[in-house]
């Protein structure tokens, strides 16, 4: 493939360089044939696998049937059809009061609303938000970003933003909610007075991070005391990622506002949506908008799926199913070997340390036809992000061959003690049956107060 005429800003391409000509389900497919399994399910984007076909059919369907493609935000039956069955099967089942906008296709076209809208409602310009914090990169969202490799070209233009440490940043034994709340608390904190708070209540890319309960909670109250929204970023927890549709469920807060994109159109299509409390929703008509925020075949796949996979919860019960066989396997391999696992529901890292390592692992795994990503402020973490509708076998197959990847190309002499198999080293877990090995002391990233189900 000629790649000269790409921009270098291209980046999957590059290490997973098969041409790739189908997929289905956990599966992409190359032109040779051969098929890989999906651990990285565009990156959030297929929490419901490749192609499925509910939603392909409805698809097929709508554009035979001459369905409006492109609609700005003129009424059309498919957004209408996907707004009621969003308030029916989301918002009103767990009792919220939302008010739907659609902005631009990506999850930064959502987070750079957000902000402004926050701005606008409370007339502040300082925004909060976090330690390996990732929110997109274009300039409003990347002033949120914490990672330094992609704010470094726009460094100079990123202001109205404070930076506060997220749970866990400076140890087990320091509360830096505490210390938020005192900084803004004093007149000589330093922290001009916010428009909002940003939060993701796992942290993705910057490591897996899950916070605790009582954190996020402090956080919320921070927030109400100092007349601050608070902005919760469900842009790739959202959609049952962690278990529930929203990974914020289970702590037990109200946000001002939730941002959504990735998986919300269930099929891969562009499409993101901002969730805003009734009584901030004060834009004018067109103050805020985005030539593709009406995508009708984004909205016809999206409705597809939350009646297939949200009307009921066999899939929630499914997915924490799931993440418990995938926790349990990583966390008796890790062990021995001082490897933290990380995350909650189907989103799960494993914290190898050593970043050559976990680069080598990625590209082995990549090899024998596993796709897996790494995260982290430093790419040390290998991140397990399979679709959600994967298969017991096809789950288990794939871990097995990153934990054969990790032992016997890169630790051979503990292979035998740590997979438990002499000879080839082969990581052979039968589906099922395991418990959990306890987080080890000195978890930067602690899972003290979190509740048990989270998992």
């Amino acid at each position: 493939m000629k790649e000269d005429i790409e921009s270098e800003a291209r980046s999957y391409c590059r290490f997973y360089p098969a041409m790739f000509v189908g997929a289905k389900g956990s599966y992409l497919i190359a032109e040779t044939g051969d098929k890989y399994l999906d651990f990285l399910a565009g990156c959030g984007s297929l929490n419901y696998g490749h192609n499925d076909q509910v939603m392909q059919s409805a698809l097929q369907d709508y554009i035979s049937n001459d369905g409006i493609a492109l609609g700005l935000d003129l009424r059309t039956r498919a957004k209408q059809e996907f707004i009621d069955t969003f308030e029916q099967l989301i918002l009103r089942p767990r009792s919220l009061e939302y008010r739907i906008q659609f902005t631009g296709p990506t999850g930064a076209n959502a987070v750079e609303a957000a902000i402004k809208l926050a701005r606008k409602v409370t007339g502040r310009s300082n925004i909060i938000a976090f330690t390996n914090a990732f929110h997109g990169c274009s300039l409003g969202a990347l002033a949120l970003t914490a990672n330094s490799y992609h704010r470094g070209a726009s460094a100079s233009m990123l202001h109205g933003v404070h930076r506060a440490m997220y749970d866990g940043y400076l140890g087990l034994n320091c509360d830096t909610a505490e210390l938020l709340r005192k900084q803004l608390s004093d007149p000589s904190g330093g922290i001009d007075r916010p428009a909002a708070v940003i939060l993701e209540i796992v942290q993705a890319e910057g490591g897996i991070n899950v916070p605790t309960l009582h954190w996020v909670k402090e956080i919320e109250q921070i927030a109400r005391r100092h007349g601050a929204l608070l902005i919760v970023d469900e842009i790739q927890t959202g959609c049952g990622r962690t278990g529930p549709f929203f990974a914020f469920e289970v702590f037990d807060i109200r946000p001002d506002i939730v941002l959504m994109a990735k998986s919300i159109s269930g099929f891969g299509l562009p499409m993101s949506l901002v969730l805003i409390a009734p009584n901030i929703d004060i834009w004018g008509p067109g103050e805020h908008n985005g030539t593709f925020r009406g995508n009708n075949h984004a909205f016809v796949t999206a409705t597809a799926a939350l009646q297939k996979y949200w009307s009921d919860k066999r899939f929630e019960s499914e997915i924490r199913r799931k993440g418990r066989i995938a926790r349990a396997m990583l966390s008796e391999f890790g062990a021995p070997l001082g490897y933290l696992v990380k995350g909650c529901g189907l989103m799960l890292g494993l914290d190898i340390v050593d970043k050559k390592l976990a680069a080598q692992v990625k590209a082995e795994a990549y090899k024998r036809k596993l796709i897996v990503e790494l995260c982290g402020p430093s790419d040390e973490i290998i991140k397990l992000m399979p679709p959600l509708t994967i298969l017991d076998e096809e789950l288990v197959s794939g871990i097995n061959v990153l934990l054969s990847t990790i032992s016997t190309t890169f630790c051979p002499e503990r292979a035998n003690r740590a997979v438990g198999r002499s000879g080839s080293g082969d990581c052979q877990f039968p589906i099922g049956g395991y418990r959990p090995v306890p987080r080890q002391s000195g978890n930067v990233y602690p899972s003290r107060s979190i509740k048990p189900d989270l998992y």
